[in-house]
């Protein structure tokens, strides 16, 4: 239902639990979300065009009719504050039961909130947490919004939770939102399958109650020349790149010596190298050393290209004070005494032009702010060292301000989440009117439509492409433009993502046209999978031939697997089960004639607790149990152990790679844990997960079974092998289930971890950040010196460390930088 203003102009909404006079009546999204509500459905709108409020619409109506809960769920915490915010002024609920769920707050007071909450806006790895500790029931959730609903692929928490919420729910309603879905229908039908989406709304600028409310957006490709005295510091530093590439290909790990080799083949190299380091070949470690400095010259080279000279001296600056360090990598010193790199290094202190993007950006915010008596202008930037030079390099002329993400790196400051929202703010109310911004506000930030949208570079995916463009056109002409330094990376970037972009266009106008086909398929796949349902008790024709087919099959003692004794039906050591064990199989009883034994427990039985650490999250083995029917899992930070089956029985599980890593004196924390265990639980066991123990490492196999040998006399622990997490899932629940339904066992948390020395607790605590382990943390100790020089160091000084690349670099900044998220 539609209003009208007291002037007789805009008409607004009007509905159950919305806020007069606030929604604008826009008949494409009335349309959309009646479809939306009527079924799980995919929602494709263009940016900033309000998939919000078609969300919204949805989860009003289904809050007046039904009550319950609604969740939304965005992949930032500023766009779930922003939502927070959007819903608080358009429906009618109490501010206090809108509530927000972030890592900011603690998981015990999230449970004890979500019981009053009627709506719930969150980040996904919140709500998994959640859902995997046991904190949060999803039954009377009446709508879920998956924002950004692209995101849903591969081990994505979106994923997990759609599961859930299918499985849980008395009265499930998805809607996934997104403008820019999947690069090919195949992608998009995963994103659909993975969150139980069976319809699909397509909407373009092309639809006319659409295209009424956008307006054009032009974009411009500026080329521009580097200076010959940044080509020669780019060029002096690929001549490097390639005789280190010539020393790999010696080691037969590469056939390619070009600088320009892209980071996938860089990697598939470093992969080579390991391989070498795990047999125990000397040439690996010299190839890794010349890698990391490889590394180090490409970063270099991609400062001067497509950022400026001054970041290019801002990163030898702290190469030169890393390799002046105690306990320097030798890639670190041969890096900054490179010839070519000095030389590098005395052009670039040498140089006192402007990079030409900067004099650029410089003319086009003139023309826009000037010229065009434009307003507003947002400037994009991948490197936060530039965006810091361009807000000091632009507040000469301009009124400007930074906006980057909440961690601190690169030797800059981060933000925190007021500072973000009151920028933003700010922004919207016209304080200044240039925004420098790194990726943080692309996706989804209802940043205030602006007149020019500056990429200081291309970046290689259309998804970011799209989303940044989205950022004008909303409510009157715009122009973006997007800088190519020629003869660089710029251009490969350009052509990667004008043709990703080029084709996720074209594949969204083909999707709405195809939107029946794709319906039809995705029903296709539901049925396909009803098909393998066993129907339940008797359900099936006995008619039918595929039927008769199945009951043959089963009574086929060679294939059946179901005739073989289950782990569950086994006595316990104590003895005390023997009796039952050794009790005659009624054949008869319940007309299972083959049937000697299941592994299954009674499907009447309580539900069996298994309480997982926290850290345990990093696998999928604690997400996967909590989907179980009859499994209730809880998250602990245990003191002793990974799993706590019963009051007597702890699990720690090790990797096969973990497990070698103690045998070759890399890591004794094993020993440590399972005393710990031994203390305190009369029944550890230990769970190696993984194929090939006696293959993967250098490492004689009586020095394992000693090992085996040790934990099982020494310790009286038992081992247990698993092929992989999924194997290893199963037999926490056997365990389990017989601990609990056969042996009437309550589970008990308890134990405490023996002391170490100082310097083990040092290693410990650098180990255990982004997943660094005991090699390299007693390296990056022993460079740096101490556990706060490790946690101090920026991501360039960490790679001067051997064994610390740019990925791990990166984690462990992200881990000890971005503020603490308990959940």
């Amino acid at each position: 239902m539609a209003a009208t203003d007291a002037d007789g102009g805009t008409d607004y909404l009007d509905g159950p639990l919305l806020t007069p006079g606030f929604l604008e009546d826009r008949s494409y999204q009335t349309r959309l979300a009646e479809t939306a509500g009527q079924g799980h459905t995919l929602v494709c709108l263009p940016t900033g065009l309000g998939k919000t409020t078609v969300s919204l619409l949805v989860t009003a109506r289904r809050l007046a009719e039904h009550g319950g809960k609604a969740l939304m769920l965005a992949p930032t915490k500023p766009l779930v504050e922003q939502h927070a915010a959007f819903y608080r002024e358009a429906l009618e609920v109490p501010d206090d039961e809108i509530v927000v769920f972030t890592g900011e707050v603690r998981p015990d007071d999230r449970a004890a909130v979500w019981q009053d909450a009627r709506v719930v806006m969150a980040t996904p790895q919140v709500v998994e947490n959640d859902l995997v500790g046991n904190r949060i029931d999803l039954a009377p959730v009446v709508h879920c919004t998956f924002d950004e609903c692209h995101r849903a692929t591969g081990d994505y928490a979106y994923n997990y939770i759609a599961e859930r919420y299918h499985a849980d729910a008395d009265r499930p309603l998805v809607t996934g939102m997104s403008a820019s879905p999947g690069g090919d229908e195949e992608e998009i039908l995963v994103v659909c399958r993975n969150l139980g989406i069976d319809d699909v709304e397509v909407m373009t600028e092309a639809d006319a109650d659409v295209a009424e409310h956008t307006y054009t957006t032009e974009v411009d490709w500026e080329h521009l020349d580097l200076p010959d005295e940044v080509l020669e510091i780019r060029d002096g530093l690929n001549e490097v790149i390639s005789e280190r590439l010539e020393q790999l290909k010696q080691l037969g790990v590469t056939n390619s010596t070009d600088p320009s080799m892209s980071q996938k083949q860089l990697n598939a190299v470093r992969a080579k190298l390991q391989e070498l380091i795990n047999n125990d070949q000397s040439e690996g470690y010299e190839g890794m050393s010349a890698h990391a400095e490889i590394m180090k010259l490409r970063r270099a080279v991609e400062l001067v290209e497509t950022q400026s000279v001054d970041s290019l001296r801002r990163y030898f600056e702290r190469q030169r004070n890393a390799a002046r360090s105690s306990g320097a990598s030798k890639a670190a010193q041969r890096f900054v005494s490179e010839p070519r790199v000095k030389s590098a290094m005395r052009k670039a202190e040498a140089f006192d032009d402007l990079h030409p993007k900067f004099r650029k950006t410089r003319l086009l915010l003139a023309e826009t702010l000037g010229i065009r008596d434009g307003e507003r202008v947002i400037v994009f930037t991948e490197s936060r060292d530039t965006a810091e030079a361009l807000t000091a390099f632009l507040g000469e002329s301009f009124d400007v301000r930074r906006f980057v993400g909440q961690g601190d790196k690169e030797g800059s400051d981060g933000m925190t989440q007021t500072e973000q929202k009151d920028t933003l703010e700010a922004f919207r109310n016209g304080e200044f009117e240039v925004l420098v911004s790194t990726s943080v506000a692309e996706e989804g930030l209802d940043v205030p439509d602006v007149d020019l949208v500056l990429f200081y570079e291309p970046v290689p995916k259309g998804v970011r492409s799209i989303q940044r463009k989205g950022r004008t056109g909303r409510a009157q002409e715009g122009r973006v433009v997007v800088l190519i330094a020629n003869d660089t990376r710029d251009e490969a970037f350009y052509w990667i993502s004008k043709n990703e972009e080029q084709k996720m266009e074209e594949e969204l106008r083909s999707l709405k046209g195809a939107e029946d086909d794709i319906v039809a398929e995705l029903d296709d796949s539901q049925q396909s999978l009803d098909a393998f349902d066993d129907g339940g008790e008797g359900d099936a024709d006995p008619n039918d031939d595929g039927a008769a087919a199945a009951t043959a099959a089963d009574t086929d003692t060679d294939s059946a697997p179901d005739s073989q004794p289950g782990l569950g039906d086994f006595a316990g050591s104590d003895g005390d089960d023997a009796e039952a064990d050794d009790a005659p199989v009624d054949a008869d009883a319940d007309g299972d004639e083959g049937l000697v034994a299941t592994a299954g427990g009674d499907p009447d039985a309580e539900a069996v607790e298994i309480v997982a650490d926290q850290r345990e999250l990093d696998s999928h083995i604690a997400r996967d149990l909590s989907t179980r029917e009859g499994v209730t899992t809880r998250l602990e930070t245990l003191a002793v152990g990974d799993y706590v089956l019963s009051d007597r029985v702890a699990v720690e599980r090790k990797a096969v790679e973990d497990f070698l890593d103690t045998l070759l004196g890399n890591d004794r924390s094993m020993f440590d844990q399972v005393g710990d265990a031994a203390r305190h639980y009369a029944r550890p066991v230990v769970i190696v997960e993984g194929e090939g123990l006696y293959e993967k490492r250098n490492v004689h196999p009586n020095a394992i079974r000693g090992a085996l040998s040790s934990l099982a006399v020494d310790f009286g622990t038992s081992v247990l092998q698993t092929r992989d997490a999924d194997e290893t899932a199963d037999l926490l629940e056997v365990i389990a289930r017989r601990e609990q339904d056969r042996d009437d066992r309550e589970v008990r948390v308890h134990g405490e971890k023996s002391s170490k020395t100082l310097a083990e607790q040092q290693e410990y605590v650098v180990s255990s950040v982004a997943e660094v382990g005991p090699v390299t943390a007693r390296a990056l100790l022993d460079h740096f010196g101490s556990v706060e020089a490790v946690m101090t160091a920026d991501t360039d000084a960490l790679q001067a460390v051997d064994g610390v690349g740019e990925v791990t670099a990166t984690q462990v900044r992200e881990v000890v930088g971005e503020p603490y998220d308990p959940s």
